[in-house]
């Protein structure tokens, strides 16, 4: 999930579509018009390279789901450590522009982190960023975003609730309370340089119950745009065995905390979902997330597959074709925007319409 050189780290029947509507639709009224980002984080499996290094890869993409895409993501480290000293990233604005070019908006998750990568980066703590360490590099960073001046949705340190990232609360010597002040501390610079043109996205994981409560971690309604979660249905997976889960039951505690308490009055999208399984199995767990999306959770604005093969784990869509027809079936509905957004020029990323 990094840089080029870092990140190598439909069947249903038309009984079920009417079902569907007659779920949304209260009978005598009209549909409320509603408006929903789609994209994904596309792993090297189809062509060989990630995109945007590749675009090749969302036009494989877009073939297989046969409909365009409006938001990209891809991601991004502070730096490369595998050789001393580390070289540090520059803003990707060649890649950001390939994305743009195509017509999706941006979406760069970027990580206080360097690879080779571990849940402990002793250089790489929440308190270094708090103690200016980085400043120079994030400044320069953040004027390279500025100075190509478009719109982009930056996914700064993810799933802070976990402990599989440096930058996680639970791991590598971070204390209660650091994330946050690091999360400002960084916004602040961007803020002071000048770089509005980002779109800032708070993502945790789904709540898990184990890392602190969500709320613990959200920076603040000044310091985010738009709220996010992020979930799987491992399904019995070797390398994460937890029992299988609906889309509903992965998401919905977390749903509703987010959109009733910790940040109401913020679009929230889904920044990275997927669920692993057989053909038949996984075709039918994206069915009932586009139910669930289109019944019980209408505050999603946007969702962000993640089409890679990854600890072991087959999560793209080209795993089987009764997997790739489920989830182009269910694009068909209008509120999946398509690649219509290569001149948009508002910030924050409004959600669509």
């Amino acid at each position: 999930m990094n840089l080029r050189r870092a990140g190598r780290g439909v069947a249903a029947s038309l009984v079920l579509l009417l079902g569907l509507l007659v779920l949304a639709v209260p009978a005598g009224a009209q549909p409320a018009k509603r408006g929903l980002y789609w994209g994904a984080w596309i792993g090297s499996q189809l062509t060989g390279e990630q995109p945007p290094w590749d675009m090749a890869a969302v036009s494989s993409f877009e073939t297989q789901v046969s409909k365009g895409l409006s938001t990209i993501q891809f991601g991004a480290p502070f730096a490369d450590c595998s050789t001393t000293p580390c070289s540090f990233y520059r803003f990707p604005g060649k890649e950001m522009s390939a994305v743009r070019s195509y017509g999706a908006l941006p979406f760069l998750s970027w990580s206080s982190q360097s690879t080779p990568s571990t849940a402990n980066e002793p250089d790489f703590q929440l308190s270094d960023i708090l103690a200016g360490t980085y400043d120079a590099y994030i400044r320069d960073f953040a004027e390279e975003a500025r100075d190509w001046g478009h719109p982009f949705f930056l996914r700064f340190n993810w799933e802070p609730n976990g402990n599989w990232f440096p930058w996680g609360e639970g791991t590598n010597g971070n204390q209660p309370g650091e994330y946050v002040a690091a999360w400002r501390h960084v916004h602040d610079i961007f803020t002071a340089v000048g770089a509005t043109n980002a779109t800032w996205v708070w993502c945790p994981y789904i709540d898990i119950h184990k890392f602190g409560a969500l709320a613990s971690f959200y920076p603040g309604d000044e310091y985010v745009d738009w709220s996010g979660l992020d979930g799987y249905n491992w399904a019995d997976a070797r390398s994460h065995p937890v029992p299988w889960k609906s889309f509903d039951q992965i998401f919905a505690g977390s749903y509703r905390q987010v959109t009733r308490r910790i940040a109401p009055h913020k679009p929230l999208l889904l920044g990275e979902i997927a669920s692993s399984g057989n053909g038949r199995a996984k075709a039918n767990w994206i069915r009932g997330m586009f139910s669930a999306l289109n019944t019980k959770f209408r505050r999603v604005k946007g969702l962000i597959w993640f089409d890679q093969v990854q600890q072991g784990v087959s999560w793209p869509l080209d795993s089987s074709p009764l997997v790739t027809q489920a989830f182009a079936f269910g694009l068909r509905q209008r509120w999946f925007r398509e690649n219509l957004y290569g001149s948009l020029a508002t910030t924050p990323i409004p959600p669509p319409r």
